[in-house]
Parts: structure tokens; C-alpha cells; sequence
């Protein structure tokens, strides 16, 4: 009848322990590189996306704007530009 493992080899518990070692590290090479590479890169492509979403509304907020001045209704003043108090 054969053991497993062979007598003189590393125990099973040594072994789960060396595998548990060998999967630490590389988990804090993937954590690493996930700072290093991954989250940068992100926070570029994030302020790329909010600056072109910003010029979008810009846009979208001028042509609101340009459509209701040609319309007899009254409009909200727009912000950063105090109505004359003397209308």
C-alpha cells in the first residue's frame, strides 16, 4: 500500500502553504499593476469622458437658450448673468 505523499517529501499542510504564498504574490503583482497601469489610465479616459460630456451639455444648454429667445414667453436669466433691475 502506497502513501501519498512519498515519506521524506513535504507534508500536505507545507505544501497548501507554499501554494498560498506563491498565490499572495502574485496577487500583490495583480494589485500593483492595477495601480500602476489600470487606475491611471482610467482617471484619464474618466476626465476625457466628463470634459467631452461637459462641452455636450454646453452645447445642448446654447441651442435651449437660442430656441427660446425667439419665443414670446419670458426666460429665466441665465446663471452668471444678473437681470437688470430696472426692467
Amino acid at each position: 500500500m502506497s502513501t501519498y505523499p512519498p515519506p521524506g517529501g513535504p507534508s500536505v499542510g507545507r505544501r497548501f502553504e507554499e501554494a498560498l504564498e506563491l498565490i499572495e504574490l502574485e496577487l500583490q503583482h495583480a494589485i500593483a499593476y492595477v495601480n500602476d497601469a489600470v487606475v491611471p489610465e482610467i482617471r484619464r479616459e474618466s476626465i476625457a469622458a466628463l470634459r467631452a460630456m461637459s462641452d455636450r451639455l454646453r452645447n445642448l444648454a446654447d441651442r435651449f437658450e437660442r430656441s427660446g429667445a425667439g419665443s414670446s414667453g419670458s426666460r429665466a436669466p441665465s446663471p452668471g448673468k444678473p437681470e437688470d433691475a430696472h426692467r
